[in-house]
Formats: C-alpha cells, sequence, structure tokens
C-alpha cells in the first residue's frame, strides 16, 4: 500500500474487535512515529503504550469515552519540552502530532484502525501513566482491528481542494 492510499483509507475506529495487536505490526507502528522528523531533531516526546485491559479502562474512565477500552492498544503522545519554535510555535504539540500521524498511517498499511483522542483529563492520565507534571500528554490513540465494517472505506467529508489551498497569498 502506497502513502496516498493509506491517506486515503484512515479514518477514526472506534469500535474494535476483541483481537490482540501482534508485536511486530505494533513494533513496526511505533517505529514510523520514532522516525518521524521532530523541530531541530530534539525528538523531546515518548510514546507511552498501554495494552493492559485494566489500564486501557483506567484511560478511558478518564477521557469519559467508555469505547476506548475496547481498543487493544492506546498509546500515549507525551511531549517532554516547553520549547518553542522560533516562529513562536510551541513544538511539543507539532511534534507529537507528526508522530502519531505517521503511527496511523503506518496501522492503515497494517490493516488496523486508530482514532485519535483530544478529549481526557491531563492530570488524571499523567497519574495513569506515570507521566512527570514536566511533560505533557498531547494526545492519545487508540489502536486496533476495527469491528463492524468499520475499516471499509467510506467517503470523507472533507472541504474542496479549492477551498483550502490559497495560492500565492491568505484568503478564509
Amino acid at each position: 500500500m502506497d502513502v496516498y492510499e493509506a491517506i486515503r483509507k484512515r479514518l477514526s475506529v472506534r469500535t474494535y474487535r476483541d483481537e490482540p495487536v501482534e508485536e511486530d505490526k505494533l513494533r513496526r507502528i511505533l517505529e514510523a512515529g520514532r522516525l518521524s522528523p521532530s523541530a531541530r531533531n530534539r525528538q523531546e516526546r515518548r510514546f507511552v503504550v498501554v495494552r493492559d485491559a485494566d489500564g486501557r479502562k483506567a484511560i478511558a474512565k478518564a477521557a469519559e469515552q467508555p469505547w476506548m477500552a475496547q481498543a487493544p492498544v492506546i498509546i500515549a503522545g507525551v511531549g517532554l519540552t516547553d520549547y518553542v519554535m522560533s516562529c513562536g510555535v510551541p513544538a511539543d504539540p507539532v511534534d507529537c502530532a507528526i508522530a502519531l500521524d505517521h503511527m496511523a498511517l503506518a496501522a492503515v498499511a497494517e490493516g488496523l484502525g486508530t482514532c485519535w483522542v483530544g478529549h481526557f483529563d491531563q492530570d488524571a492520565c499523567r497519574k495513569l501513566l506515570g507521566v512527570p507534571a514536566s511533560a505533557t500528554i498531547i494526545q492519545l490513540l487508540t489502536l486496533g482491528y476495527a469491528a463492524g465494517g468499520a475499516d471499509k472505506e467510506s467517503p470523507k467529508n472533507r472541504l474542496s481542494y479549492d477551498k483550502v489551498v490559497c495560492k500565492e497569498t491568505f484568503r478564509p
């Protein structure tokens, strides 16, 4: 599968089969995140992988999203720094987003589904995952085999190319 096909097929999966993710597939997906670029190549991000059922249930509760517990894997993208790029944008959210998106596309290539989760209690998840106050959980990513036809390609509701692409100067 090429990257364009993976982009077209990627969708948010919120229903998972009760089937573990093979270790070799998980490793390749995490490797995709590890290889992603980061601001000034600082690599100031970590990925906490939760496979334990009780741990996943606790994270789902802290996220107020019970469906998350069905996913056989939850990955937390954690930023370690308060570094701000010269453009004025904090690096951690950008670096973690790039890494998790690499993982999401790699997951599609492996026949797996993912869902980005940004609704969670930061402090509760920090405590559950042992993340210190000096670091920030940027995003959670569920991972597993989609259930109930959730892995079928469906049309994406996206704005048109001409609406989102501005040539030479910005326009709203």
